[in-house]
């Protein structure tokens, strides 16, 4: 063959389509659908398989961009003051519009970056998730991990006592696979309570302390230490178990740990690599493919966005409120709220994460072992120890499904003890994310009884943010727009600082107070008063038990409405705080973000949709995927300095309280051991730190 014959043949060879180009490239969604356990990897390639468009991209920018402008912190978060000075510094304006010039692979790298950055205000109110990728799929180790104090008042952080009780119940069946990865004799039951000298080859707190830096939520950096370990939460329907973030991770990015260990009983280090799995979520919806996966968890849905409520029949607001309490109620960590509760708009404080609570029960071995009072309801579960003197609420949120009920049950809960011959009270708001506002201040009420601190204002004065569209929303109200006083931004919602209710044609957010934060100016609304009293139930005239004989005991992941109650009761009443389980060289923080009234992007394009402002040019489109946004939208300010916000005022725990291999994540052992310390019983043994006073 000539060779001007051979270049044509490889010309024309050239240029026919090859059949791998002719073959569609294999969908990785089809590969896993239907499947409960796959591996990382596997629900990785899942979903980046689906490339950004570039209308998605703009559209959550747009929508994220302007719905800051009704977050109070935006400002302040860009550097915040000491204590927190280290903490958060963190420009989401200006993140935002890296990302808009920054080219990604995928939609899921794109919604990563956003999620990082929020996470970087540390401010669980203010977040931006998506049902298409955060917790779609959870990855899962079967070793959650533990910070445990020596004899001698040293701590090393250990596999939990309980991991193989725990995994064993709850990862029945995906043991074996964990099994089967481990090299030679070992046995996954045999490492539970070993120390873990290594993680990936480095001190473990190398890991402890990278995971701090990006798991955000709380301002403290002790407290998201402590999110690295496992801990308990009293449910709706009973103990909880957190697996904590070494154990559990909202996406797949991670396939496998290589951990160094010390067995119990042995002298000699053992190392070995052990993968971890990814468990479809509870609340994700089935797939067959990539398309069919977007269709049901990525786009929009009736409660993404918000409703005119002035356009719309009783019937669709009632759905629409149905469907949103389940969309938002999946990241919010409280537990799900009746929606004809939610309809009454009862102010909510609460945080959002991208793993939701409740999936998992704590081991039956480990929870409280006495009987629970008959006034027991949801969340809030009543005991007394045995030395029948103190009486116990574990209390894991400000929220529970009836509004009315949950607020007696606490009247009824708190009288039962006391009449049961309780002198003492230990309060147990372990990993409490908030909830009702009124709750929180009716607790302290309940408590303290009626005083200056507790009548009529048992909670933090607070003020929202006074933007142009706010502004622009109140007009609307003032002239008619909200005849039925629905709106947050009708004054009829409010009162001043004087705790007297606006007159309806007040324009509360008027004289705003202007102000210069980080160099930028900002404004605010005048100082707003108590919404909560005179409350929906009849408070005894004394308090029901002397604040020296309340402590209140956590993790130091009590947060808004648990913030709220904490602080007031800590600084006011000179209740002790005790936090529970962390590195004793840290200085722990008995609660993290407090806020004043949180809300998200649905409630605030409600009420811009019910005052007909969705076409101005300020007021953010709708949300094209299924995400939401939490923001912070109203802000307490100071009971040291009232003159500055709360948020970033100190917290700091009168007590780190050591958690020893005995009573690790075992709420009665831990009320025991604190009470017998706190109310002098006994003398603090040396691993026991005292940060502030005992007195």
């Amino acid at each position: 063959m000539s060779s001007r014959w051979s270049s044509l043949l490889t010309t024309l060879l050239l240029s026919i389509p090859s059949i791998s180009a002719l073959v569609p490239a294999p969908d990785p969604c089809a590969a896993i659908a239907g499947q409960k356990w796959v591996l990382p990897s596997e629900a990785r390639a899942c979903i980046r398989s689906f490339p950004l468009d570039p209308l998605i991209k703009s559209n959550v920018i747009e929508v994220v961009n302007k719905t800051l402008a009704f977050h109070t912190s935006v400002n302040y978060q860009v550097q915040a003051p000491p204590p927190y000075d280290q903490d958060v510094h963190e420009d989401l304006h200006a993140d935002l519009d890296r990302i808009a010039s920054t080219p990604y692979e995928s939609e899921f790298d794109f919604h990563l970056d956003i999620y990082l950055s929020f996470k970087r205000v540390n401010d669980g109110h203010c977040g931006v998730y998506s049902r298409c990728f955060d917790s779609l799929y959870i990855s899962y180790l079967p070793l959650p991990l533990s910070l445990l104090t020596e004899a001698d008042g040293s701590q090393n952080i250990y596999i939990s006592p309980e991991a193989y009780i725990l995994s064993s119940a709850e990862f029945a069946d995906s043991l074996e696979f964990w099994q089967d990865a481990l090299p030679g004799g070992l046995k996954l039951q045999s490492l539970s309570g070993a120390k873990v000298l290594e993680i990936n080859g480095q001190d473990p707190w190398v890991s402890v302390n990278t995971n701090a830096n990006v798991a955000g939520s709380y301002q403290a950096f002790g407290t998201r230490q402590n999110g690295f370990f496992s801990s308990y939460h009293r449910g709706a329907e009973g103990w909880e178990y957190l697996m904590g973030n070494f154990a559990s991770h909202p996406h797949p990015l991670v396939d496998f740990v290589s951990l160094t260990i010390l067995l119990p009983g042995q002298t000699e280090n053992t190392t070995f690599t052990i993968p971890y799995r990814s468990r479809f979520g509870s609340a994700s919806k089935d797939f067959t493919d990539g398309p069919s996966l977007r269709a049901n968890n990525c786009l929009a849905t009736k409660s993404t966005n918000g409703i005119d409520l002035y356009g719309s029949s009783p019937a669709q607001i009632l759905e629409q409120l149905e469907e949103y309490e389940h969309q938002a109620g999946f990241y919010r960590q409280q537990p799900a709220l009746s929606p004809a509760d939610y309809f009454q708009r009862h102010p909510l404080n609460v945080i959002l994460d991208a793993i939701p609570l409740g999936d998992i029960e704590l081991p039956p071995i480990l929870q409280p072992a006495l009987p629970a009072y008959n006034e027991s309801y949801s969340v809030a579960e009543f005991f007394m120890l045995k030395d029948n003197a103190t009486g116990v609420l574990a209390l894991g949120s400000f929220s529970a499904k009836n509004f009315t009920q949950f607020g007696q049950a606490l009247l009824d809960g708190l009288g039962a003890l006391k009449e049961a011959g309780a002198e003492r009270l230990v309060v147990d708001v372990t990993n409490n994310g908030g909830g009702y506002i009124c709750i929180a201040h009716w607790l302290h009420r309940l408590i303290i009884g009626a005083k200056s601190t507790t009548v009529p204002q048992a909670g933090l004065d607070t003020t929202t943010r006074a933007g142009p569209l706010a502004k622009l929303v109140t007009a609307k109200i003032l002239a008619g727009g909200d005849p039925a006083g629905l709106l947050y931004y009708n004054p009829a919602q409010w009162n001043n600082a004087t705790h007297q209710p606006f007159p309806a044609d007040t324009n509360w957010l008027d004289p705003h107070n202007k102000v210069v934060v980080n160099g930028r100016e900002d404004a605010f609304s005048q100082r707003l008063g108590q919404e909560c009293q005179p409350f929906r139930w009849e408070a005894p005239a004394k308090g029901l038990f002397e604040p020296h004989n309340v402590v209140i005991v956590s993790n130091g992941r009590c947060a808004s409405s648990c913030s709220l109650f904490s602080i007031t009761m800590s600084k006011e009443e000179g209740v002790r705080t005790v936090v529970v389980g962390g590195k004793a060289d840290v200085q722990q923080h008995y609660c993290g973000i407090v806020g004043g009234q949180s809300t998200d992007f649905s409630t605030i394009d409600t009420e811009i949709k019910s005052t007909k402002l969705k076409d101005h040019p300020l007021s953010p489109p709708d949300f094209v995927t299924n995400s939401i946004q939490g923001i912070t939208w109203r802000l307490g300010y100071g009971i040291n300095d009232p003159t500055e916000p709360e948020e970033w005022q100190d917290h700091s725990a009168d007590i780190s309280f050591p958690v020893t291999k005995d009573i690790v994540n075992q709420p009665l052992g831990i009320w025991e051991a604190v009470a017998r310390v706190v109310f002098k019983e006994e003398e603090a043994s040396p691993m026991f730190v005292a940060q502030g006073s005992f007195d």
